[in-house]
C-alpha cells in the first residue's frame, strides 16, 4: 500500500523484540531542561551515538489559559565515511500535547505516530521520498 492509502492502528499494542541493546549512559553533558546520554560501549568517540532529550512544561498564559507541553528526542548516529570524513545521522521525534489531553490519548499519539517509522505504508517515503 503507498503512502497516499497508509494506515496505522489507534489503541495498538507496540514492541521491540530480537536485535542487540544500545545502552545509553549520562555523560554529564548540561543540557538546559534536558539530558544528554551516550553509549559508552562504543569505544571510538568519534562515532559513539548520542540521545539529547528535552523537556518544556505548559505553562499558563496571560489570558489564563496553558500552553502545549513539548516533549522532544534527539538520537545520533555518527558515522565515517569512506573519506574519512565524520557525518551525523539524527532521528528527531517531538510531541506537543495539551494538559487537559488525557494521558491515554497522549499515549495512543506516541503509538501511532511510532509506526509511521516502521508501517511498510510509509517505506517509500523513508526510502526514496515517495508521497504517492
Amino acid at each position: 500500500m503507498a503512502l497516499k492509502n497508509a494506515t496505522i492502528l489507534t489503541g495498538a499494542t507496540l514492541a521491540a523484540s530480537a536485535g542487540s541493546a544500545f545502552v545509553f549512559a549520562d555523560d554529564g553533558v548540561t543540557i538546559p531542561n534536558g539530558l544528554h546520554l551516550v553509549v559508552p560501549a562504543t569505544a571510538d568517540y568519534r562515532v559513539r551515538e548520542n540521545m539529547t532529550v528535552r523537556y518544556r512544561p505548559a505553562a499558563v498564559q496571560p489570558d489564563q489559559t496553558y500552553s502545549k507541553d513539548k516533549k522532544s528526542l534527539f538520537i545520533s548516529f555518527p558515522v565515517i565515511l569512506a573519506s574519512g570524513k565524520v557525518v551525523i545521522n539524527v532521528v528527531r521525534i517531538e510531541r506537543e500535547v495539551h494538559p487537559e489531553t488525557a494521558a491515554a490519548t497522549a499515549t495512543n499519539y506516541n503509538k501511532l505516530a511510532a509506526q509511521c517509522l516502521f508501517d511498510t505504508d510509509f517505506d517509500g517515503f523513508w526510502a526514496n521520498g515517495s508521497l504517492t
